[in-house]
């Protein structure tokens, strides 16, 4: 640490003041959104082919980032590094697409290049920038101004406050194209296969629970010590008690077994059911996993039996079976 290095209230002072610089940028922001944003919405729920995102430097970064929104959102969409397009990948651009350019700026060589050559396309081009009379947002079809006063840097030279703007305008729009689409639940899950939101929203019961024969299951009229015997072999910590056709009658679970014994039954004459809990908590095949798992928070329980809509005994699905797959 040198002499000139601020003492740690003052680091921490200059981070509050970075995020208050940001947060008033954004304020700003929220103001200007109006009719020319509702215009690039309707260009882009237009839009046939893909929204092709494109900056350089810092700008470029947003720009990857509000293009992976967009994916993920319901908009089809791709980054393009303006370098690389000046020197063949302009290819993926066709008809039908269109672009979104970031430049604070609005002079950044490489995307005033690229620009020209989208007009002879006819491919509509959104500027995001700092300056109205800018080259680049001369050029575009139409400007979403991302301005800023001061950035956060000292300097006023660093992208901050400017990028700020930026990233949460490209989420605007992300999310008004969302709502416009009626995207769902069920159409995020699609685009997010891989990792644990991937398994909330996708696994359901019947792809994990125990059938056939690993479904612990007696008669009505099985005795405590055979029930007993079942619950072991098939290591549940519970069994179903099930009707000569099949029908959920209840469960008998460990919990039931430490209460038969503390009221001294005989463990060889008690008959099952006389001892189970009635009905049982139960689910369907085609609930969501976590929503399994939501219902045995709720009931204090390990286990649920899956039934079909006359309670036909279908499955059981333990909660080590939901951590196992990653549920959470």
């Amino acid at each position: 640490m040198t002499d000139t290095t601020p003492p740690a209230t003052a680091l921490a002072e200059i981070g509050r003041r970075t995020v208050r610089l940001e947060c008033e940028a954004m304020a700003q922001l929220e103001q200007r959104i109006g009719a020319d944003f509702e215009r690039a919405c309707e260009l882009m729920l237009d839009c046939a082919g893909r929204v092709i995102v494109t900056g350089i430097g810092k700008s470029g970064h947003v720009a990857r980032k509000i293009a992976a929104t967009f994916s993920s959102t319901g908009t089809p969409a791709a980054f393009l590094h303006p370098a690389e397009a000046c020197h063949g990948d302009l290819g993926m651009v066709v008809t039908g697409d269109l672009v979104i350019a970031l430049s604070q700026s609005g002079a950044a060589t490489e995307l005033l290049t690229v620009a020209p050559l989208l007009q002879r396309q006819r491919i509509p081009l959104i500027c995001l920038s700092g300056d109205g009379a800018s080259p680049l947002a001369q050029t575009a079809d139409l400007w979403l101004d991302t301005s800023v006063k001061n950035e956060a840097c000292p300097l006023d030279l660093a992208p901050t406050a400017s990028t700020t703007v930026m990233l949460a305008l490209g989420d605007a729009l992300a999310i008004a194209l969302l709502e416009a689409r009626g995207f769902t639940h069920q159409d995020f899950a699609l685009a997010h296969p891989g990792g644990a939101l991937g398994r909330r929203l996708l696994l359901t019961v019947d792809q994990l629970m125990r059938s056939g024969d690993k479904i612990p299951s007696v008669s009505r009229n099985t005795t405590l010590a055979d029930a007993i015997v079942e619950m072991n072999s098939k290591r549940l910590g519970m069994t179903t008690i099930l009707s000569e056709d099949g029908l959920l009658l209840g469960v008998f679970t460990d919990g039931d077994l430490r209460r038969a014994f503390a009221a001294n039954l005989d463990p060889l004459g008690a008959v099952i059911h006389d001892l189970m809990t009635p009905g049982g908590h139960t689910t369907t095949p085609d609930s969501l996993a976590a929503t399994a798992m939501t219902a045995m928070e709720h009931h204090r329980t390990t286990s649920l039996v899956c039934v079909d809509a006359n309670r036909r005994a279908l499955g059981v699905i333990h909660l080590h079976d939901l951590l196992d797959a990653g549920v959470e």
